[in-house]
């Protein structure tokens, strides 16, 4: 059996060694457009602020690991430019020699993920400007983060912009942040991203809201980011808004896509073309809470799906059973937590809801070193179903997310999760966890 891949970093190679874990016999080659296989990108920010020392620190296996070890035909530098779907051939090139080839298969996997969005603004192509999704791109920006740059400006206030902003700031620089919409963190309710905003304020971060950027100016390099307000001097430029998935070269295949360009995928990873597989942040993730295909571009799902496809692929039979949207990041001196739905996608699937919210501490309060946890929860206003939660801190905020989580996994109302047996001991909890302090004064048990 040929199997071809197509990418190899989080999807990809969780399917190619959950194929070489299932059969013996196995044929992978696997078509990486760049250098570096298998590393965790999610890494890669703490590389900026100098907590990992390295790009190298975060690979889990180099090529030579994968071909020497694993037997895979791992290449590099390799760009795939068309699938023909009726003879079951990748078309690619290698940019090293120029040279055109085919390679045949009999299962192929789409795991080619996402690419940082580029709008074609004036001045784009600049000297300074700089996209961050790869390890190529986090050695690019740090050898471009010469003795001259003191001002940096990040445009985006999502999750890469606020940790990029974090990890610059941490190096002494001026860190200015560029956001369109009306507040940073948008996939917070406006109370919670209130927070984070204080938060980058408190650490010097410049916010400029509602400014849409035009452009660039500068000889060779960037001296100042145009908006449809001002201009702002500038000495590097970081663009963090948003991404979208590498699938073009797919276009005249038929295969079917969602708008954003996420290719559809049932529960076993299959595309609508036989014997082609997606996953990871070029395919859709279903989403358990709305019922329905959603994007939701992270690393934990990428090596599921993959391992997933991988298995499928290799003939056993493996359902992908959804995400609920959970995520976390930190943020100065704070962790931001969400999961399942905010307030903006209960609206949007017209659902009754209501929403609760408290500050409580992280652990008991007569305990040394309790942090204050800014909570907020959303509900199913008729059945009372959880149907998403936020929670903001300096501590504990990992653990309430985790909960929250597995009890969207399990459809859990209000009420069972003062039935959850939650750890206790001072100074990890109180006898009740705030998640369940919440529910109580809300008088919902």
């Amino acid at each position: 059996m040929k199997y071809v891949i197509i990418g190899g970093v989080a999807a990809g190679m969780s399917a190619a060694m959950e194929i070489y874990r299932t059969d013996d016999s196995a044929d992978i080659t696997v078509l990486e457009r760049g250098q570096d296989y298998s590393y965790g990108q999610c890494g890669l920010p703490y590389v900026v602020n100098d907590l990992i020392s390295s790009t190298d620190k975060v690979i889990a296996r180099t090529v030579e690991d994968f071909r020497n070890k694993y037997q895979i035909n791992a290449r590099t530098n390799t760009i795939v430019i068309d699938v023909n779907v009726d003879h079951q051939e990748v078309i690619a090139i290698d940019t090293v020699t120029n040279e055109e080839f085919t390679v045949a298969y009999d299962r192929l996997l789409i795991a080619t993920g996402a690419d940082p969005i580029k709008p074609n603004w004036d001045g784009i192509d600049l000297e300074g400007i700089h996209t961050f999704k790869t390890i190529t791109d986090t050695n690019n920006l740090l050898s471009d983060l010469t003795d001259g740059v003191k001002q940096v400006t990040v445009i985006g206030a999502g999750y890469i912009g606020l940790e990029l902003a974090d990890a610059l700031k941490s190096r002494g620089l001026d860190v200015r942040l560029i956001q369109r919409e009306d507040q940073v963190a948008e996939i917070f309710d406006r109370d919670m991203a209130v927070l984070v905003q204080n938060e980058a304020e408190k650490q010097g971060i410049e916010i400029i809201l509602e400014e849409t950027v035009k452009g660039f100016s500068g000889n060779d390099r960037v001296e100042a980011v145009m908006t449809d307000k001002q201009t702002y001097p500038t000495d590097l430029v970081l663009l963090a808004i948003g991404v979208k998935p590498n699938t073009e070269f797919l276009n005249d295949t038929g295969i079917h896509i969602l708008p954003n360009g996420a290719l559809i995928v049932n529960a076993y990873q299959e595309t609508s073309i036989k014997h082609i597989y997606a996953a990871g942040d070029c395919a859709t993730h279903y989403h358990r809470i709305k019922q329905q295909h959603d994007y939701i571009p992270l690393g934990t799902t990428a090596n599921k799906q993959g391992r997933i496809a991988g298995a499928n692929m290799a003939g056993r039979r493996i359902a992908f059973k959804g995400v609920v949207g959970s995520s976390i990041i930190k943020f100065f001196d704070l962790s931001l937590g969400r999961t399942g739905l905010n307030e903006n996608e209960a609206k949007q699937l017209n659902l009754p809801y209501t929403i609760i919210s408290s500050v409580a501490n992280s652990h008991a309060g007569y305990y040394p070193g309790a942090e204050k946890l800014n909570l907020r929860l959303i509900y199913h206003t008729e059945t009372k179903q959880l149907l998403g939660g936020q929670i903001i801190g300096k501590k504990g905020v990992d653990k309430r997310i985790d909960v929250l989580a597995t009890a969207l996994y399990a459809e859990l109302t209000m009420s069972q999760l003062l039935d959850l047996d939650l750890s206790y001991a001072p100074p990890y909890n109180g006898a009740w966890d705030p998640i369940q302090q919440l529910v109580r004064k809300s008088g919902l048990g």
